[in-house]
């Protein structure tokens, strides 16, 4: 207590009233406001909770029909004597008269499939016998070997629900599904046993309609008796990748407040709708056992855009609140100048001296101690005057001198004149390669020599690009190929002057030299929004990703970068030029593969909408 008495003597009047403001005003109103808004969390998340409860309701409500539909079809076709007389014909081994083959297909197979058709929301009914030795009668009568093509096959059993399986022999259809569900059940009779296997089959996607459209923000899953999950969601969902994990937590957490049971199996688990973090997420879940399919529907429904919401509009009104007070602060502060005015004239002039106005003057006078102070101000002001006009006269004195040796050098125009008169001689000896370089060169030097107030365009910065590695192939055995993919808008564009060329002599002398064998750069350019980037890849050596890590942190200004070669101070000094001229939000981003590529991106403004002429 005694140490905050001591901070708090310390601070300044304005100081010590914005203290007091804050907790007289500014805490309990915050105060309210997190409490409001912690009521409105709760709130949004009960009526989660009853939205999941609704959808989920629903969804069961759809699986109710589905079943009794599929368990009506299936006792339809048991219950069709002439299809059990067929099938124990069949089981008999005698010869099968064609005209009766002919009578039932025509007849009963297809009243049969009458029956399927007339119901939209069957996929699909087949009977495998259990004979190989007669005529198919499709779509509804087949071999029982055709059952092998299934995923079901070997372990499904009469009664039971199979899960999401392809239906293998309408692969080719346009009609086929690869997300089926259907009722098997067997037809038996009292004297040959098991006479056939009938299947009854939907599809997922209409009875689960919610599963397979299945995000981050809602994910839906059936987990069947022997706890195989199955869901519609696409493999980058974040559910999807790590569903066993989810499942096995969430059955866990719907089981902590029932001691009853000690498994976390289906037989286990209970209807129920709960919020809770999973896998890092604040969502709500929904558990829905469905006795008729002997599994468990889930639904997991993220909170986070909610809660995002909720947390933004809190920060608005707290922002609100300190608007508020920074009012109040600055009303209080004007007061307190009122009855403070010289003092603070006084601070006021040497604000201004701090930023550099040093013709202010304080211009008090009286007898008090603000009188002498502001007094003592204007005469030490006065002496910084003089002080600095003495030595603004000997800065102009070595400027000019400067200049004067500036003048001695030689003139630029006389290097340009001499390089025209190298390509004419060049041109009259007919070497032409000698006459290309000097002209590529003497256009390097203007460019590189012209001064400029303000940045080049694309076009002109590829220009100097183009005879930058006109001269560099002349150096070596090997050629590097330019390609150059731009629109004509970006060609209009500003850019920092050599922002490019620093990048390229990079990929040459770090990424195509050494190799020493044909190589190729290609710049590529195109719109991003307000934005354009430039990309500028090389068939190099490439580089490993912690070089390419280093490097970005030496543009970031996290590492140092040094005076020699090969350290990144050259994408460093393109970088800073870059954000200078347009802002942090722009600058360079390098990818890299070793062994095989290494491309640089320059992300830079679109300045000029209409396309116009080059200067």
């Amino acid at each position: 207590m005694g140490m905050i008495k001591r901070w708090f003597s310390k601070k300044a009047l304005n100081s010590k009233i914005t203290i007091l403001l804050g907790i007289i005003v500014f805490l309990p109103i915050g105060g309210i406001i997190t409490l409001v808004f912690q009521n409105l969390n709760a709130s949004n998340s009960k009526q989660a909770i009853a939205n999941l409860k609704y959808s989920m309701t629903q969804t069961y409500g759809v699986v109710q029909k589905t079943v009794e539909l599929c368990n009506t079809s299936t006792q339809v076709f048991i219950n069709y004597q002439n299809l059990t007389d067929f099938l124990l014909l069949i089981e008999s081994e005698d010869e099968l008269d064609t005209l009766d083959l002919v009578g039932f297909y025509h007849d009963d197979i297809g009243m049969l499939e009458n029956i399927v058709n007339s119901n939209p929301y069957l996929y699909q009914i087949r009977v495998y016998s259990e004979s190989n030795d007669f005529p198919e009668m499709l779509p509804i009568l087949y071999h029982h070997s055709r059952m092998e093509d299934f995923t079901w096959y070997k372990d499904y059993r009469s009664g039971e629900w199979q899960f999401d399986y392809t239906d293998t022999m309408s692969s080719n259809s346009v009609n086929a599904s690869s997300h089926t569900m259907g009722l098997i059940t067997t037809l038996e009779d009292f004297d040959y046993g098991e006479l056939a296997v009938i299947e009854v089959a939907v599809r997922m996607e209409e009875v689960f309609d919610s599963m397979f459209m299945s995000t981050d923000d809602d994910w839906e899953c059936l987990v069947d008796n022997n706890g195989t999950c199955y869901s519609g969601a696409k493999e980058e969902c974040i559910w999807e990748q790590n569903r066993e994990e989810a499942v096995s937590q969430i059955y866990s957490l719907n089981m902590q407040d029932d001691s009853s049971f000690e498994d976390s199996g289906f037989e286990s688990q209970k209807e129920s709708y709960f919020e809770t973090e999973l896998m890092g997420r604040q969502v709500v879940i929904g558990v829905l056992p469905m006795k008729e399919l002997h599994a468990t529907l889930i639904r997991v429904v993220s909170m986070e855009d909610s809660l995002k919401t909720i947390w933004k509009y809190q920060t608005v009104y707290m922002l609100g609140l300190l608007l508020v007070f920074l009012l109040l602060v600055g009303l209080i502060n004007i007061l307190v100048k009122t009855l403070l005015r010289r003092f603070y004239e006084i601070l006021s002039t040497i604000s201004k001296i701090q930023d550099g106005d040093l013709e202010v003057r304080t211009n008090l006078s009286g007898n008090d101690e603000m009188g002498h102070l502001g007094m003592q101000i204007d005469i030490m002001l006065d002496t910084i005057d003089r002080l600095m006009h003495e030595n603004l006269k000997r800065e102009l004195l070595m400027k000019n001198s400067e200049i004067k040796a500036l003048q001695n050098q030689i003139n630029a125009h006389f290097i340009y004149n001499v390089l025209e008169a190298i390509k004419m001689m060049a041109e009259i000896d007919e070497k032409s390669e000698i006459s290309d370089a000097v002209t590529s060169l003497g256009k390097l030097l203007r460019y590189g020599m012209k001064f400029t107030a303000r940045n080049v365009t694309v076009g002109q910065e590829l220009e100097y690009v183009r005879n930058y590695l006109e001269l560099i192939n002349l150096r070596f055995d090997f050629r590097i190929t330019l390609a150059i993919s731009i629109p004509d808008l970006i060609y209009q564009q500003e850019i920092p002057k050599i922002t490019l060329q620093p990048i390229v002599e990079n990929a040459f002398y770090h990424g195509i030299e050494e190799l020493g064998e044909d190589a190729s750069i290609y710049i590529k350019a195109y719109e991003e929004g307000n934005d354009f980037l430039i990309e500028i890849t090389d068939s190099g050596k490439g580089m490993k990703q912690e070089e390419v890590d280093q490097i970005h942190q030496k543009l970031a200004g996290d590492l140092e970068s040094g005076g020699g070669s090969g350290n990144g101070i050259g994408l460093k000094n393109v970088q800073d030029r870059i954000r200078i001229s347009f802002g942090e939000q722009y600058g360079i981003h390098i990818f890299s593969k070793e062994k095989c590529y290494t491309k640089v991106v320059v992300r830079l403004p679109i300045t000029h909408r209409g396309i116009e002429s080059d200067e």
